[in-house]
């Protein structure tokens, strides 16, 4: 079997998948956030939508901050939400 990873998905990005999480089979050359988002981008429905401007979006892998330029390395999570925002 080869690599996968669990995205989680919060907020608004939750919302418009209209999933909390799945299992993403991680193909060759998928090593950074970047490239699973580059996937994501390609998919039906709401994905291309979301993931065509990443800058509206934060990530973590395995609870610690990331960028689209981090490694996936061994994580075996990755979670995709907004920026916080409060007053």
């Amino acid at each position: 079997m080869g690599r996968s990873i669990t995205i989680i998905y919060f907020s608004w990005v939750r919302e418009r998948l209209g999933v909390d999480q799945e299992q993403v089979a991680l193909g060759d050359g998928i090593e950074t956030i970047g490239d699973v988002l580059t996937m994501l981008s390609h998919r039906d429905g709401a994905y291309p939508e979301i993931f065509s401007d990443v800058t509206k979006l934060r990530f973590a892998l395995d609870q610690d901050y990331g960028l689209p330029a981090s490694i996936i390395g061994s994580a075996k999570e990755l979670a995709i939400f907004p920026p916080v925002t409060g007053g």
